[in-house]
């Protein structure tokens, strides 16, 4: 049977999964109040700007007395600093709970331990690392920011059962399954950018908007080094923000910003998107730009569908050692995680 602690943190991080896509760039948090093994209140980081987990977790506790002496469970540090919302290591000094329990230390240099240390100072005990590694797992993008200022870079393609995606001409229409295409659409919603490379953006004419689910489009981004975007793309419609890397100018259009990065680096180029708030990316392709960030080992997960579909000849799928798998409709999908 599992432990009481690791019991609690499961329920927090379980909690914590519900603010997905609706707080980044904060991390994604969940706290329950345990009294005498029994939950007395709960809740989670909801919306940025809004109340944090902690707040919502005392605000849900009928008989605020019953905090004092209860055991408080967080999937991620308290804050100590002032932002949009007051320091919640505060508020629960204030009620006096006689131990915190904690996944993960955070990793921003405004708490990064200082949490810990203040609860410590007022007498409060404090246990940190239960289920460390799913709490990281849950915050993968939020430790990338943190750790490494740049986006946290998913690779997303789709390739037939004999390794290609797309046909000699370049087309790729339609490789995956339906059921496959609408679970693309749901990552797009959980994500603040989408990155192609130029040549797919004038092949596929792609939107890159949320459309088969309920969810906010987000930020598009195109390669486009030699400024040979074509102006019919849907690319340069203004339905939202686009960001067009180049090496030759800087201006503004409508929803159309044109940015000039020299030298012309992947490297130059993630860290102006992270600069503009754009914490995560799903690469959708081409292969030239798939393969080019795998080079480089400037990724953090890839999810690739195989199909039934076979083309016998064409472009061939970047090359990633995959394993296990789970069935998406017809296809299989596989999961691989490089910073794990």
């Amino acid at each position: 049977m599992e432990n009481k602690h690791k019991k609690f943190i499961r329920r927090s991080l379980y909690l914590a999964n519900k603010g997905m896509g609706e707080v980044f760039p904060n991390p994604m948090v969940g706290c329950v109040i345990v009294k005498e093994n029994e939950i007395i209140g709960e809740g989670y980081h909801k919306k940025f700007g809004g109340a944090h987990a902690e707040i919502n977790a005392i605000n849900n506790v009928i008989n605020k007395n019953d905090i004092e002496g209860a055991s408080v469970y967080v999937s991620l540090e308290p804050c100590t600093h002032f932002g949009k919302t007051p320091p919640c290591t505060d508020k629960l000094i204030e009620y006096n709970p006689k131990e915190v329990i904690i996944s993960n230390t955070d990793p921003n240099p405004l708490v990064n331990g200082k949490g810990i240390k203040k609860l410590r100072n007022n007498n409060i005990n404090v246990i940190s690392g239960v289920l460390e590694k799913e709490g990281k797992k849950l915050n993968k993008r939020f430790f990338i920011n943190q750790e490494k200022k740049r986006p946290y870079i998913i690779l997303k393609w789709a390739e037939t059962s004999d390794g290609f995606i797309a046909k000699e001409d370049g087309s790729s229409k339609w490789i995956s399954c339906k059921t496959s295409r609408t679970l693309v659409h749901k990552w797009r919603s959980e994500e603040t950018g989408i990155l192609i490379g130029v040549n797919t953006a004038n092949k596929d004419n792609a939107r890159l908007n949320v459309r088969l689910w309920e969810g906010r489009d987000p930020i598009r981004v195109i390669l486009d080094p030699n400024n040979k975007l074509e102006k019919k793309t849907n690319i340069l419609n203004d339905e939202s923000i686009s960001l067009i890397y180049n090496n030759k100018q800087n201006k503004i259009q409508g929803q159309k910003h044109f940015i000039k990065i020299s030298p012309f680096k992947l490297e130059n180029i993630y860290y102006d998107i992270y600069k503009r708030g754009i914490y995560s990316l799903l690469v959708e392709g081409g292969g030239f730009t798939l393969n080019k960030i795998i080079e480089k080992n400037l990724w953090d997960e890839a999810r690739i569908f195989k199909s039934q579909l076979k083309f016998f000849k064409g472009i061939k799928a970047p090359n990633i050692k995959k394993n296990i798998y789970e069935k998406i409709g017809e296809d299989k999908l596989f999961k691989i995680t490089r910073n794990a």
